[in-house]
C-alpha cells in the first residue's frame, strides 16, 4: 500500500478554526491545555494521574464487566478492562455514533486513531497502560443521523418509527435491510463474512447498543479496544454533582458562552459549532429523551406533563441519575468525569465544539483532556491511480473544485494559451496612466474612466471563459475522464470518508483492510492521508 499526504489546509475541507488549531496559532492557544504531541502527554498523563479518584476506577471496571458479561471479547480487551482498575492505566477515546452498519467510513478512522494513539503512547512512557476506548453515543435521539448507510452510490435505510435514545431501540425490521444489503452484496467469500457480521449484530441482538459493542468488537477486539456504554446508572452517579451545577447554577451556560464570545471576537471567520444551553440536560425515560427548562423556579419536561420544583428536581437526580442524559455541551465532561482519560480523539466538528469547553472544565475542576484530530484519508485503487497519474494529475490536484480541476489541466494540455492574466496586467497598466491624466484634466472624468476600466476587464474575462469552454468541448473525452475519476473519489463533491461506507473496500480487500489501515495511519502525522490499496 502506498501512502501520500496533503496538509489538511490544503484539502479545502476543514475550518479556519480546526487549520488554525491545528498549526497552534496564537488566536487559539487560549482554547486548550496540552497540544497533542508527546511533550503534551507527559503533562496530561500527571495532571490526570492527581485528578482521578481510585473509586472512579473501580466503578469503571466493574459496569464495563457487566456490560462485557455476555461478549466475546478477546485476552486483550479483557486485560485491559481489568487494568482501568490501576491507578497507572489512562485511556485514548473516541466516540461516535450508532450508525447503522458503521456509517461512513470514518467511524474505522475514528477508532484506528485511537488504537495507534494508545500504542505510541504507551511505548513512548514506560510504566503506563494505555487503553483505546470508543465511547458509543447510546443516550442521543436523532434516528435521522443514523438510521442508513451509502453503498456503492444507494442510500440503504432502516425505515421505523423512533423516539426517544437510540441505543434502547429494539433491532425489529432490520430484516429488511438484511435483504437488501444481501442482494448488493454478491456472493464473494468477502459477501459472505459481511453478511455474517451484520446478522449477527443486528438480527441476533435486541437492541442498537447490543448490535453496535457487538461490531465494533468484531472488528477491533484483537486490538484491545474498550467499548463503553454511558448508559448506566452507577456512572452517572459520578455526574451528579456536575449535572447539579449545570441544571440549578447554568455553570456551563455561563462559562461556554464567555468563550463563544471570545472566540466570535478573535475571529469573523471562526464558526461556532455549538450553542450552550440555559440547562444542558435532558430527561431519560423509555421512548422519550426531552430537554429541561426551568421557568421561574420550576422545572418542566419539554413536549411532556411532566414538572418539578427545584427541590423535588433535585431529588430526582439523585434518586435517578440514569434518567438525566447530557447533551453535546455537557456530554464531554462526563466522558472525563468517569474515564482516566488523555485525549479525545474526533472529526473537525467535534474538536471545533469541544474547544468551546475549556473555561468550563476549568470551573467544573475536571482536567481539560488533549484534543486530536483524527485521521482522514482518500482511499485510492490501483486502478484509480493508474488513471490518474495517465492523465498526469497529482494529488492537490484531486482535493481542486472539479471546475478549478478542469480549467487548470485544459490550460496545461492545450496547444493554445487560454490565459489572460498577461492581459489583464497590461490593460490595468494603460488605465492608470489614463487615471492620471483625468486627474490631471478633469476630476469628474474619474468615473467614467473606471467604467470604462471595468467594462474592458469583463469584456476580457467573457472572452478568456469562451475560450476556455470551446477548448473543453475540443478536449470533452479527457474532460469526462477528470470529472468521472474525481467523483468517484469525492462523491457527492465531498470527501469519500464522509459518504462511503468500509464494505465497499471490504468486499475487494478483506481481512486485510483493517491491519493494512492500522499499519498506515499515524495519528500524529498532522496531514490528510492518500493511500493506494493495490
Amino acid at each position: 500500500m502506498d501512502v501520500d499526504c496533503i496538509s489538511f489546509r490544503s484539502t479545502g475541507f476543514f475550518s479556519k478554526l480546526i487549520l488554525d488549531y491545528l498549526d497552534q496559532e496564537k488566536p487559539v492557544k487560549n482554547l486548550y491545555s496540552n497540544f497533542p504531541n508527546l511533550e503534551g502527554v507527559k503533562h496530561q498523563i500527571k495532571e490526570k494521574e492527581n485528578h482521578f479518584p481510585v473509586a472512579n476506577r473501580e466503578v469503571l471496571s466493574s459496569v464495563l464487566e457487566k456490560q462485557y458479561k455476555d461478549i466475546k471479547v478477546s485476552e486483550k480487551t479483557k486485560q485491559n478492562i481489568e487494568a482501568l482498575k490501576d491507578s497507572k492505566t489512562f485511556t485514548i477515546v473516541t466516540g461516535h455514533q450508532l450508525n447503522l452498519f458503521t456509517g461512513p467510513l470514518y467511524f474505522l478512522y475514528k477508532i484506528i486513531s485511537t488504537i495507534n494513539l494508545a500504542k505510541k503512547i504507551e511505548e513512548e512512557n514506560p510504566g503506563y497502560k494505555i487503553v483505546p476506548v470508543y465511547w458509543m453515543a447510546t443516550e442521543d435521539h436523532d434516528f435521522e443521523e443514523i438510521n442508513y448507510f451509502n453503498f456503492r452510490g444507494k442510500k440503504i435505510q432502516w425505515n421505523k418509527e423512533a423516539s426517544g435514545a437510540v441505543g434502547k431501540l429494539n433491532t425489529n425490521g432490520l430484516e429488511e435491510v438484511f435483504a437488501i444489503l444481501e442482494q448488493e452484496l454478491g456472493t464473494s467469500k468477502n459477501a459472505s463474512y459481511l453478511k455474517e457480521v451484520f446478522k449477527n449484530a443486528y438480527l441476533k441482538h435486541n437492541t442498537l447498543t447490543e448490535a453496535t459493542r457487538y461490531l465494533a468488537n468484531e472488528f477491533f477486539s484483537n486490538y484491545g479496544l474498550v467499548i463503553v456504554d454511558g448508559d448506566a446508572k452507577e456512572l452517572k452517579q459520578k455526574l451528579i454533582p456536575y449535572a447539579k451545577k449545570d441544571i440549578f447554577q447554568n455553570v456551563a451556560f455561563t462559562e461556554v458562552s464567555k468563550t463563544i464570545e471570545e472566540i466570535q471576537q478573535t475571529s469573523e471567520q471562526y464558526n461556532i459549532q455549538v450553542n450552550p444551553r440555559q440547562i444542558n440536560y435532558f430527561y431519560l425515560l423509555e421512548g422519550i429523551r426531552e430537554r429541561i427548562i426551568e421557568k421561574e423556579g420550576n422545572y418542566y419536561i419539554n413536549n411532556t406533563e411532566l414538572l418539578f420544583s427545584k427541590e423535588e428536581l433535585e431529588k430526582e437526580i439523585n434518586k435517578y441519575p440514569e434518567r438525566f442524559s447530557p447533551n453535546v455541551i455537557a456530554r464531554p465532561l462526563y466522558q472525563e468525569v468517569i474515564l482516566p482519560n488523555l485525549c479525545y480523539i474526533g472529526g473537525g466538528g467535534e474538536i471545533a465544539y469541544w474547544l468551546e469547553l475549556k473555561n468550563m472544565f476549568k470551573a467544573m475542576e475536571v482536567p481539560f483532556p488533549i484534543l486530536l484530530l483524527r485521521n482522514s484519508a482518500l482511499l485510492m485503487k490501483g486502478k484509480q491511480k493508474n488513471k490518474m497519474d495517465k492523465m498526469n494529475l497529482s494529488i492537490p490536484d484531486l482535493f481542486l473544485k472539479q471546475n478549478s480541476l478542469i480549467n487548470k489541466k485544459i490550460r496545461e494540455i492545450s496547444n493554445i494559451n487560454i490565459d489572460f492574466t498577461e492581459q489583464r496586467t497590461h490593460l490595468q497598466e494603460q488605465f492608470l496612466g489614463l487615471y492620471s491624466l483625468a486627474e490631471q484634466t478633469d476630476k469628474s472624468f474619474l468615473g467614467a474612466v473606471k467604467a470604462q476600466e471595468i467594462k474592458q476587464l469583463k469584456g476580457l474575462n467573457a472572452l478568456e471563459k469562451r475560450l476556455l469552454k470551446a477548448q473543453k468541448i475540443k478536449l470533452k473525452d479527457h474532460v469526462i475522464r477528470m470529472s468521472d475519476l474525481q467523483n468517484e473519489l469525492f462523491p457527492n463533491y465531498s470527501l469519500q470518508e464522509r459518504n462511503t461506507n468500509f464494505a465497499e473496500f471490504y468486499l475487494e480487500y478483506g481481512e486485510e483492510l483493517i491491519p493494512k489501515l492500522i499499519s498506515k495511519l499515524t495519528p500524529l502525522s498532522g496531514n490528510f492521508s492518500v493511500l493506494v490499496m493495490d
